[in-house]
């Protein structure tokens, strides 16, 4: 029964990658709807259990009335036998069944599945945001949003369908009985309860947006923890353990102050609370016994209302407790909004097709970009790189080349101008088949932190395993891998790498990522600074493969170390941005440019000419 329970839920239902809406309420509505029969069951059975609650305290008056009644002890039971064993059937039977079964659902269903949904929805909509938007933020507090929204949706449903609905249909079945004893008993709780919610009107909003503050600043101070942890050789290297010591202590401290100030609301509101609850039971109570005392009511009816009141007084705590965790959540959830309901960057276009790639041409046609800023950085430019040509790409630091492959790549889009290969343009080609079709080796190598098989077959996933220990023979890798180990014992290709490959020396990690892109066999190649952390002899092993490689393919090739490219079929040379020079190395060479003179910079001794003193 409970594994058929578990799998009304499944979270991993394929639904469709929207846009979550940044309204709060449709934000809710957008998961609550795909669970809706669930709810409903909770809805439901919480009615019922309210209910029956109720009807127990019912019980106890009618048993005193009953008691008091009897013509003698001695025949209590005789004569009240099959009421007091329906009332018992309705205790042991009814309530514990009614009680399992909305525990089951909400521990069974909701809670696990119902927050994996929200969370699996919520990140594979966050892994189709551009670069440029994990760039303007800490990964670790975008991590903590997705996580945190999933298990605050969750509770804040299951609150408000599950707790507060039974506390409503409770107090409305408790003075329901109460007026059905004697008007007169409800006044009492009737005052209590309209007090009880102009507190809650009062004070709850300001719970609400304390907690969004406090949330927030929780997953500022996530972030610098997880920054610092991510960059932990900086930190060492640059002996700065103290201060990052007060850049994580100034956000504590930012936390635990607003964290503060939302405690010191709810202390006062937990005062004003016990006050109102005694009010209320003295009240109450002393009015029922006034009536008996006018022979309006029986004792079961004092009874009855004492028992109500009590367990009243014993849930509003819960309560407040509940409808102060409720709209933490909705904080918690509202924070989480402002990165998961951010739009897409770049989306494909209604009518994009998968690129089809048969000769592998690339035409830049009078593309613009400048990063949303004044000022060109790419205004105007045009090159056709044609089949099977090697192209390679130099200039200064901050001439445009790494940008001119990333919008090959669409990283960006272009805001003028257009992009074709082999004639389509690339901002009407699905974005995942434009990056199929290319393979890159980057200058800031990054490993997942998976085994080095699994980092490997990343560039083709159905490879076999000779397919990728072939790459890693190639890429000049196999020969190290077999002597890794981590620190679970694991050897060899199965060894995990760590977070971005940390477990790697930089020669390493460059030469995994050559046997990916080795292995994924892309038609366009793209080398950006591609042997920058080897040493000389391993670059030179490595240039004679990535030579290899090329064969067949349009080659894009980076490097600031010239020697490395100056074989290549055509030199692009770049400056702010625009193209200043072309031709092959002896051709720039000898018209004496700027490709002539970081070469002769290179080659022809130390940059700095002068004297250290």
């Amino acid at each position: 029964m409970l594994r058929w329970i578990e799998q009304r839920i499944s979270p991993f239902r394929r639904a469709s990658i929207d846009r979550p809406p940044e309204n709060l309420a449709r934000f809710f509505w957008h998961y609550c709807r795909q669970i809706w029969g669930t709810l409903l069951a909770v809805v439901v059975i919480g009615l019922v259990a309210a209910l029956i609650e109720v009807a127990l305290f019912t019980f106890v008056g009618q048993i005193v009335d009953l008691a008091r009644a009897a013509d003698s002890p001695e025949a209590f039971f005789a004569e009240h036998g099959s009421t007091l064993l329906l009332m018992a059937a309705f205790a042991v039977l009814l309530r514990p069944l009614t009680f399992m079964a909305h525990i089951a659902i909400i521990n069974q269903s909701l809670y696990p599945s119902f927050t994996g949904l929200v969370r699996w929805q919520s990140h594979r909509y966050m892994l189709r945001q551009s670069p440029s938007f994990f760039q303007d933020d800490f990964a670790g507090r975008i991590a903590n949003r997705v996580m945190q929204t999933g298990a605050a949706l969750r509770q804040a449903v299951v609150e408000v369908t599950d707790s507060l609905w039974f506390v409503t249909i409770y107090a409305i079945s408790a003075m329901a009985v109460l007026f059905s004893a004697d008007p007169w008993l409800m006044v009492p709780l009737f005052i209590w309860l309209a007090a009880y919610g102009y507190m809650l009107y009062s004070f709850v909003p300001k719970v609400k947006e304390r907690s969004w503050i406090q949330s927030d600043a929780r997953s500022t101070l996530a972030g610098r923890v997880v920054d610092s942890y991510a960059n932990i050789m900086t930190v060492k290297l640059f002996a700065r353990t103290e201060r990052e010591d007060d850049y994580a202590a100034e956000a504590l401290d930012d936390h635990t102050r607003k964290f503060r100030d939302q405690m010191r609301l709810l202390s006062v509101m937990e005062g004003i609370l016990w006050t109102m609850n005694g009010v209320m039971i003295v009240t109450t109570v002393g009015l029922a016994l006034w009536l008996w005392s006018q022979q309006l009511v029986t004792l079961g009816a004092i009874a009855v209302a004492a028992g109500l009141v009590i367990q009243i007084n014993n849930m509003s705590g819960w309560t407040m407790s509940v409808v102060t965790n409720v709209f933490e959540n909705i904080g918690q959830v509202q924070e989480g909004i402002q990165s998961i309901s951010k739009p897409l960057r770049l989306v494909d276009t209604e009518d994009a097709r998968p690129l089809k790639v048969t000769r592998g041409e690339i035409r830049y046609e009078n593309a613009t970009f400048h990063y949303g800023k004044e000022g060109g950085l790419i205004q105007d430019l045009s090159l056709t790189i044609q089949p099977g040509e090697k192209v390679g790409l130099v200039g200064r630091s901050g001439a445009g080349k790494s940008t001119l492959v990333n919008l090959l790549l669409r990283f960006h889009d272009l805001e003028g101008g257009r992009i074709l290969v082999d004639g389509q343009d690339i901002a009407h080609v699905t974005q995942e088949s434009l990056r199929h079709q290319i393979g890159m080796v980057t200058q800031d190598t990054s490993l997942l932190h998976r085994s080095v098989m699994d980092n490997i077959r990343y560039g083709r996933p159905d490879a076999s395993d000779q397919e990728v220990f072939e790459a890693a023979r190639r890429a000049h890798a196999h020969h190290f891998i077999p002597d890794l180990q981590d620190w679970k014992g694991r050897r060899g290709y199965d060894a995990h790498v760590g977070e971005r490959g940390v477990k790697l020396s930089g020669g390493q990690r460059q030469r995994i990522a050559i046997a990916r892109v080795l292995l994924k066999d892309a038609p366009i190649l793209v080398l950006d600074e591609a042997t920058s952390a080897l040493d000389s002899e391993a670059e030179a092993a490595i240039q004679e493969q990535l030579y290899n490689l090329m064969q067949g393919k349009t080659v894009i090739a980076i490097a600031h170390r010239l020697s490395t490219i100056a074989m290549l079929d055509r030199l692009v040379v770049m400056d702010q941005g625009q193209i200043v020079e072309q031709g092959t190395h002896d051709e720039l060479i000898r018209t004496g440019g700027i490709y002539a003179q970081l070469w002769s910079r290179q080659s022809g001794g130390f940059l700095f000419e002068g004297k250290v003193a």
